[in-house]
């Protein structure tokens, strides 16, 4: 048995990309999925895929800013699986600009979305993980979290604030529980699609068709940190294209 084997994980952010990617691999390595993501339709086709491979997998409509929509989610892995061994956070969102655009209610969703909707799974998996004695984080923030670029600040500052959060948690976590960062660069996903700002978007998809990793990637990745023995925490992951700088 691998050590992904078995295990239930609840996936925010599940619909496509690097959610998508990282249910498909855990399924297939054995795990009991709980799907989460703010396109039902998407889900349903994601757990019908699973489900047809002989894997294992229940969804429910997330979106990661409400704080109850979280809470269904941890509670659903507990009715359909009995607990909860692993909360990956994917959930995110890049409206990617310069400043002076004053984009405001695009900086308000990604805080939200980013930020707040790391922290909202963080409370309501916590307290079923310290009532289990096991339980790990795993959460998705970017190379943005590691160097700041033009048009990218607030986007950066919410990475940058998810890696200090998480990296706070790991220190309060103690001997039971695991936390892990993974940090994706250029991705083969739809994240340039987000910019409304038409030159960023266009920089950002030629960037994207030149060097960007496939999601899968990433899933294997997650996979990595998951399947180590309770007693390894895997705490950061950097996965850039070998072309990024």
């Amino acid at each position: 048995m691998s050590g992904i084997e078995g295990k239930v994980v609840a996936i925010t952010g599940a619909g496509s990309g690097i959610g998508e990617a990282t249910a498909l691999l855990l399924a297939e390595r054995g795990a009991r999925l709980v799907l989460g993501a703010r396109r039902s339709e998407r889900l349903a086709e994601l757990v019908a895929r699973i489900e047809k491979s002989g894997g294992a997998a229940v969804q429910i409509r997330t979106d990661v800013t409400r704080r109850d929509d979280l809470h269904a989610l941890v509670a659903l892995a507990g009715e359909r699986f009995g607990r909860l061994d692993v909360l990956v956070g994917n959930a995110g969102v890049g409206t990617i600009s310069p400043l002076d655009d004053l984009r405001v209610d695009e900086w308000d969703r990604m805080v939200d979305v980013n930020i707040k909707g790391v922290l909202h799974g963080i409370g309501a998996a916590l307290p079923v993980f310290r009532a289990q004695g096991t339980g790990h984080f795993v959460t998705i923030a970017s190379t943005a979290a590691l160097r700041i670029v033009p048009t990218m600040a607030v986007y950066a500052g919410t990475k940058f604030a998810v890696r200090a959060i998480c990296e706070g948690l790991r220190q309060e976590a103690g001997d039971a529980l695991r936390v892990t960062t993974v940090s994706p660069g250029a991705v083969g996903t739809a994240f340039a699609e987000a910019s409304t700002n038409p030159q960023v978007r266009a920089e950002i998809t030629k960037m994207r068709d030149r060097i960007a990793i496939p999601p899968e990637a990433i899933a294997r990745a997650v996979a990595f940190a998951v399947e180590q023995p309770a007693t390894v925490d895997v705490n950061e992951i950097v996965v850039r294209p070998t072309a990024q700088s």
